[in-house]
């Protein structure tokens, strides 16, 4: 057993009693943070998480567990108390090999802790570097070990904020307790850094009670370092100071080595300068009583550099240790191994196989497909993988509308400046413009800079991302769907792994798996890699997925009236074409290419090999020569789509081409000539008479049942954290009498919002039954085969499909559709309020006057009494 281990069942235990302790106010932070607990049931038999995730909030009492209840012990005390024999404490630190057992008899347990501690070649004999890190700190040091997208910046700041709020509630901690009153956030690189920014927009008031939260938002102070401040603007002995910054502003300097002195050298004073400002700032901190350090991704601190990055970060925290008095040091980061060693002061470990199962990550179950081919043929390379991302994920968007986005890593500028022209060429071929590209490297621009920042807001249109050194640890993206890598990278420090999996962040609502594309080169650096960042217990992803529930919709409800409407139709009607006899020039096009393969792996450990990434099926060879066609089949290709008499263009081709095949790259040039030659189309609306069934029973499974009745049914699954938004009329039977609604059951809702909208609207609607003919939930069923309910909308040129979330029906054949999305997208181009579907839905209610409406709804959590009052309105007559 591990220690991580051992102590997951110490916590069950103090959760399962109601947290007992010395620090009743921290019971009090513990239970606010799950809503709705069932007496005799604590989480997570009962209730929902109000803000944290399930990871965080282990790790979070993990965390108090050792403060309040172990009283912060330095990681050997700890093994001493969770270990008290000598055999099991052997086995918990990886120490019980036959050699070491031997020694520990000999010379007892502490003295083979004293040799680890003291004696460098017996460490280097046996490989303990990694544990002699871990036996040698004189202070409290632990490390929590959540995967990436696990929300670790969140949790530094729940526990930040806590500590400050208890140290508030408390100025006389019981014995044993010191509160943190001020924290040092560090990490490595600007890059992380940036994504700290995350800890001032936190909602504490989802953390802390109210009567906690006042006081500690009152006393709370929070400072970013400057590159261009000298010190830190904190006041010296002051509390409650939460001082973010980046390693190398802090670190302790080398000193420099005497030098020959020259003009050149007088004049440089950059070095003493940086010098200066580091140790100011270390001072700074220094002077700040009651001290806990956070070190973000903490597994900086081992790697190839350990006698120089390591020896360099350990001083500055032991300098702040000797320096001020120092409560404990807290490490996040995202493995529990450093070269497929187990780092022993990891007290919490989330792993990716579980995050996938628990929805945090997006899986990549066989869809990492790695590319065979020669170096000149990177190019058909991006333009492949730019045209196969696009057309897998170049419709879809998060729940907060922000598109699917492609990272491609270069090696060097000039390798992204080569291969660019190949991705504006694919990208406009997917018909988009070029500005969905964006670049981000060492000389890019401010503006590129700055677009690469707000990737997240919803409203960027960038889709394509190209980078070079960019874009790896810290870089927080959900929208991000794919990554590629163009050319080997020979960049350390697990480049491939992070870059690679950039992609698998998630964000509750997305069901979309996501891709990773890899040249074979960088495939063998990406499972060296996962076996030395993840060990064989990352063996397990290979099936692993999202967590889901399968279940049976039953149609409840057949005979639904339809929706008789109007649908405007777009028309297009060519103009009169010029007289003439039709020709063709000769486009140009390439004539040679290559080929390369295409293999797609899975994530898991093969036993026969121990490789982590297993070739799944068989390899594909992607032909990449010019496909060629003769003039028949071009020229019915061209009369079907511009809807011409096809001798005419079969008379042309053979005058241009004779008996030669014709390239299909030639097609579209060959289109273009066409359009000019026949000139523009003219667009008309027209309107067409139709009914929409909302429900196609014959869409649906027939299933005899035991008596021989027959029902429809059809199998569904949804996300295990969503099971909560699945419900059947049974739950809402006492607030709709009328039995209204669930013409299907379950309802299977997609967000918070639906449901809550659901639930109120029924009670609303029960109060006027006589307005009322049927309310439908219709945003689940999409399926043509299952319902006719879809209007056309029109984006990037071509036609999509909508379906809106309820549609009430009213008497005097009056229908009301509404779609409900969150905030963010109210100024969403595409969902918003002035997007393209919503204008859509208006031009069709426009086009019935009195019988169609349109709502759109905007929430987060739950919907707005206006919203429900709205709709009462519309029953009653009054309109949408």
């Amino acid at each position: 057993m591990e220690l991580h281990e051992a102590l997951a069942a110490k916590v069950d235990t103090w959760r399962a009693a109601g947290y007992p302790g010395d620090v009743p106010a921290l019971a009090e932070i513990l239970d606010f943070a799950v809503e709705g607990v069932e007496p005799g049931a604590p989480w997570p038999h009962s209730g929902q998480l109000r803000f944290l995730r399930a990871a965080q909030l282990r790790a979070f009492e993990t965390y108090w567990y050792l403060r309040v209840v172990e009283r912060t012990p330095p990681i050997p005390d700890l093994y001493r108390r969770l270990f008290p024999t000598t055999s099991e404490r052997l086995a918990a630190l990886g120490l019980n090999t036959t050699a070491l057992t031997t020694l520990a008899l000999d010379v007892g347990y502490d003295g083979l802790i004293e040799q680890i501690r003291t004696d460098d070649a017996f460490v280097k004999a046996h490989k303990l570097g990694v544990l002699r890190e871990t036996l040698t700190l004189d202070y409290p040091s632990y490390i929590l070990a959540l995967a990436m997208g696990a929300g670790k910046t969140v949790l530094i700041g729940a526990i930040v904020a806590t500590e400050f709020a208890l140290a508030l509630e408390n100025p006389e901690p019981p014995e044993g307790i010191r509160f943190i009153e001020n924290a040092l956030v560090f990490a490595p690189g600007t890059t992380i850094i940036e994504s700290l920014r995350e800890l001032s927009t936190i909602p504490f008031a989802k953390l802390l009670p109210p009567r906690l939260l006042a006081p500690f938002e009152a006393s709370l102070k929070v400072t970013f370092t400057r590159d261009d401040e000298r010190g830190i603007p904190v006041v010296a002995g002051s509390r409650f100071n939460l001082v973010v910054t980046n390693t190398e502003k802090i670190r302790i300097q080398a000193i420099p080595k005497r030098r020959q002195l020259t003009l050149a050298s007088l004049l440089d004073t950059r070095e003493q300068e940086a010098t200066e400002r580091a140790n100011l700032r270390l001072q700074a901190i220094a002077s700040l009583p009651h001290l806990g350090v956070f070190s973000d991704e903490a597994h900086h601190t081992y790697g190839q550099n350990l006698e120089t990055q390591l020896k360099r970060v350990r001083q500055t925290v032991d300098y702040l240790g000797g320096a001020t008095n120092l409560i404990a040091v807290i490490n996040t980061t995202g493995t529990p191994y450093f070269e497929r060693q187990p780092l022993r002061d990891v007290v919490v470990w989330y792993g990716l196989g579980q995050g996938i199962r628990d929805g945090i990550l997006k899986d990549v179950a066989n869809n990492i497909q790695s590319f065979a081919f020669e170096a000149d043929q990177a190019d058909e390379f991006v333009s492949h993988v730019v045209t196969d991302f696009l057309d897998a994920y170049g419709d879809h968007a998060l729940p907060d509308g922000a598109p699917a986005k492609l990272a491609i890593y270069f090696p060097q500028v000039d390798d992204l400046e080569e291969l660019d022209p190949h991705v504006q060429l694919a990208v406009a071929k997917a018909g988009l413009p070029p500005t969905v590209i964006l670049r981000n490297h060492s000389r890019s621009s401010t503006d590129e800079v700055d677009a690469f920042n707000r990737l997240n807001d919803p409203t960027s249109g960038h889709r394509v991302i190209l980078l070079v050194n960019k874009g790896t640890e810290g870089w927080n993206c959900p929208s991000l769907f794919a990554t590629a890598l163009a050319r080997k990278l020979k960049t350390s420090n697990n480049f491939v792994l992070q870059a690679a999996s950039r992609c698998l962040r998630q964000v509750p609502g997305n069901d979309r798996s996501a891709r990773i594309y890899l040249s074979d080169a960088n495939r063998s650096a990406l499972d060296t890699q996962l076996k030395d960042t993840y060990g064989e217990t990352i063996g397990q992803l290979e099936h692993q997925r999202r967590a889901t529930t399968p279940n049976v919709i039953r149609l409840r409800k057949t005979d639904l009236p339809p929706i008789r409407l109007r649908v405007p139709r777009r028309v297009l009607v060519r103009g009169v074409a010029p007289a003439g006899v039709l020709a063709f020039e000769r486009p140009t096009a390439p004539t040679h290419g290559g080929a390369m393969t295409r293999t797609t792996y899975g994530v898991g450990l093969a036993n026969a090999t121990r490789k982590m990434l297993s070739a799944l099926g068989d390899t594909l060879e992607i032909e990449t020569s010019v496909d060629t066609i003769d003039a028949y089949t071009a020229a019915m290709t061209l009369a079907a789509t511009y809807r011409l008499d096809a001798w005419p263009l079969i008379d042309a081709l053979r005058q241009t081409y004779g008996a030669e095949e014709i390239p299909v790259s030639h097609l579209e040039p060959l289109a273009r000539l066409l359009e000019e030659r026949l000139g523009p189309y003219e667009e008309t609306i027209e309107h067409d008479d139709v009914e929409l069934a909302i429900v196609r029973p014959d869409g649906f499974d027939a299933v005899t049942q035991a008596d021989g009745s027959v029902v429809r049914q059809s199998d569904i699954a949804y996300p295990a954290d969503r099971a909560h938004l699945v419900f059947g009329p049974e739950r809402v039977a006492g607030e709709n009498p009328a039995g209204y609604g669930f013409h299907y059951t379950p309802y299977n809702f997609d967000s918070g919002p639906e449901a809550d909208f659901y639930e109120k609207v029924l009670r609303a609607l029960n109060v006027a039954p006589d307005d009322v003919r049927e309310i439908y939930f219709t945003g689940a069923i999409t399926d043509p085969k299952k319902t006719d309910l879809s209007f056309v909308y029109r984006r990037e040129g071509r036609d999509h499909r909508y379906t809106p979330d309820f549609v009430i029906h009213a008497r005097g054949d009056r229908w009301l559709l509404v779609e409900i999305k969150m905030t963010a997208r109210r100024h969403d181009d595409v969902e918003g309020e002035e997007g393209v579907k919503a204008k859509a839905i208006r031009g069709i209610a426009d086009a019935n006057p009195g019988r169609i409406f349109y709502r759109m709804i905007f929430a987060d959590a739950v919907v707005s009494a206006p919203d429900v009052v709205a709709v009462g309105a519309f029953v009653e007559g009054a309109g949408g």
